[in-house]
């Protein structure tokens, strides 16, 4: 048991949004991992950072990961730090993975600098949106299948064109 698409990407990329549209479209159940630790916790993300740290929280959302890989068949977001472990990385080799690409200024735009996203709080949010798209980009990519850049386009488009590469590589 494999999911059928595994959603990835930056704070604002639209995983959840893309996700459940994706899941919609190609009949199938739609899961986000960090919904998963949340539930498991019985706080937000936010809380575990600002409580356990994030090597605390990473060690959760590894565990959530490879737990979701094993036992989800539709559609899987990730969060956007998941990329970050070695492991987790290793785990998605064979996975169709999307890589939802956003661009600094509109991934600032889409997120609102939100202090929900314990990484995107402090000083000069802008620069530490920018330091997280530089160093996690060739994780996205070194694990993606798929790339969509979303930018300009709507989630129906961002859906179109993930569903017209998956027919290109049928």
């Amino acid at each position: 048991m494999t999911p059928k698409l595994v959603v990835l990407g930056p704070p604002g990329a639209g995983k959840t949004t893309v996700g459940h549209l994706l899941a919609e479209r190609l009949d199938a159940p739609f899961r986000d991992t960090d919904d998963d630790i949340v539930a498991a916790e019985g706080r937000s993300i936010a809380d575990i950072f600002t409580g356990d740290g994030e090597a605390a929280f990473r060690a959760l959302e590894e565990q959530a990961v490879a737990e979701a890989l094993k036992t989800h068949e539709g559609v899987l977001a990730l969060g956007g730090g998941a990329v970050l472990s070695a492991t987790t990385r290793g785990r998605l080799a064979g996975h169709t993975v999307v890589f939802l690409n956003v661009g600094m200024a509109e991934g600032v735009k889409r997120t609102g600098l939100s202090t929900a996203r314990p990484l995107l709080a402090g000083v000069n949010p802008r620069a530490t949106f920018k330091a997280l798209l530089d160093a996690r980009l060739p994780l996205y990519r070194e694990v993606a299948t798929i790339e969509v850049v979303t930018d300009d386009l709507k989630p129906d488009q961002v859906v179109d064109a993930i569903l017209a590469h998956l027919t290109r590589q049928a």
